[in-house]
């Protein structure tokens, strides 16, 4: 008997050592959120619930499951035949093995102690705490209903010297009611919105007369896209958009005396309400050797028919003068259904850069090339992108339109965003404009 107990001991004792150990939040589902999905999901963030303690993700434990499995969380969209991508937010097949077998286990919270260093987070800012904050000086009201142009917003810098910006990030005030913001930079000497006043909400005069027009010949209001070219981009803010993050060594360029131009998209949501949105900055700490520019290639001529599943709409761009690409940001609105950037090398040689199978509006998603890439002048960057008009788009405001490029998300884009970097004395036109051939000179 003394016999056959020390060989079911020692039996226990094997299958103790050889069982799975019980997965906990502490010790092992909280170091994964904490990595993957935190940025967006604590208080203040874009992320409608919190992960940042037990409590509040334990409710939340099987729809985490069914997110990572069917791969809908962390947001990502490339395929991963074409580029790589220094912010893939891909997670890992542990981390997905170990999200999912938390909560099948019952979603224990485990040993506090067993937690990780819990990530000191800045409220409010997700490139840490700003050297300056450009706020808008007054509150923008924000009507219950209707359709709502865009608000432009001169902000004078008062940058008495040039600056050089590492980091930037744009805040709504109220983001139930902010679609999108840009900050453009406005160089002094540009006169573009000449007629605003610093400060004042403003909708450029075009666009009034045409909504006049258009309201008395009885015609549907369109519009068109104002901000593209008149400056290059500070910050943005859209669903999924993440900070300006440039490499020590590279920088946006402000010049002194320039100013801060907030292109702010509002919907109304049925309640008046305000905002005051802001844009964080955080400045290089020595003087950079390469400028960040945002260049794109666009389309708005296009008319998506009524019910067509599938149409197409190219871009392309040229390049005029070499340059880094850095990231890649499509955008489209609700019926955008794919898109693709395809380069052409002087050489004739082809590559496919990024290729987003199933476009998803409600994330705007920035993708950062793991090496940068260089293109040589004459380089030919072109982009495709589908739509679906159909009534299979569960998205699709009204199938039986047709649809054109507008500001409105019920409207349509077609923009291939990419940064790149340059020489310090090179300019967006210098890549953009074709250079006039040398005159020859007096004959002797």
């Amino acid at each position: 008997m003394r016999l056959l107990g020390l060989c079911l001991g020692s039996a226990v004792l094997a299958l103790a050592a050889t069982a799975p150990q019980q997965v906990t939040f502490y010790k092992d589902a909280l170091p994964v959120l904490q990595k993957n999905c935190q940025t967006c999901h604590r208080p203040g963030e874009s992320g409608p619930m919190s992960f940042i303690s037990y409590e509040t993700t334990r409710p939340w434990a099987k729809a985490i499951k069914t997110a990572v499995l069917t791969k809908k969380m962390p947001p990502w969209f490339a395929d991963p035949h074409f580029g790589k991508f220094a912010n893939d937010r891909s997670l890992a097949q542990a981390d997905i093995d170990t999200l999912v077998s938390w909560a099948d286990a019952g979603a224990q919270a485990g040993n506090p102690k067993d937690a990780p260093k819990p990530t000191d987070w800045v409220e409010g800012w997700r490139i840490g705490k700003p050297d300056q904050v450009i706020s808008m000086p007054a509150a923008v009201n924000v009507p219950a209903s209707g359709t709502i142009d865009y608000q432009y917003i001169v902000i004078p810098t008062g940058f008495t010297e040039d600056k050089y910006v590492q980091l930037s990030e744009a805040r709504p005030g109220n983001p139930a009611v902010v679609h999108h913001i840009i900050a453009f930079i406005r160089e002094p000497g540009n006169p573009w919105l000449k007629d605003a006043q610093p400060g004042v909400p403003f909708i450029p005069r075009e666009r009034v007369r045409r909504a006049e027009n258009e309201a008395k010949n009885g015609e549907k209001h369109k519009q068109s896209e104002d901000g593209g070219g008149f400056g290059d981009f500070l910050a943005g803010y859209a669903p999924g958009t993440l900070p300006n993050i440039m490499k020590p060594g590279q920088a946006k360029l402000v010049k002194a005396g320039s100013d801060l131009v907030l292109q702010m998209h509002y919907t109304a949501n049925g309640k008046a309400t305000t905002d005051i949105s802001r844009i964080g900055i955080v400045f290089a700490t020595e003087k950079p050797t390469e400028r960040i520019l945002t260049l794109a290639a666009a389309n708005a001529s296009f008319a998506i028919p009524p019910g067509d599943s599938n149409y197409q709409v190219d871009a392309k761009l040229t390049l005029q003068d070499d340059a880094t690409l850095i990231n890649l940001l499509p955008h489209m609105h609700f019926r955008g259904k794919s898109f693709e950037y395809r380069v052409t090398y002087p050489s004739g040689e082809k590559e496919t850069l990024l290729d987003v199978p199933h476009y998803d509006f409600n994330w705007q998603l920035t993708y950062d090339l793991a090496q940068p890439k260089l293109l040589p002048k004459g380089t030919v960057i072109e982009c495709t992108a589908h739509f679906d008009n159909s009534p299979n788009n569960p998205y699709n405001p009204d199938p039986t339109k047709e649809v054109h490029f507008g500001e409105q998300t019920w409207e349509e884009m077609m923009i291939g965003f990419m940064d790149v970097a340059v020489p310090m004395n090179k300019t967006a036109m210098d890549l953009m404009r074709p250079k006039k051939a040398a005159q020859p000179g007096p004959s002797l």
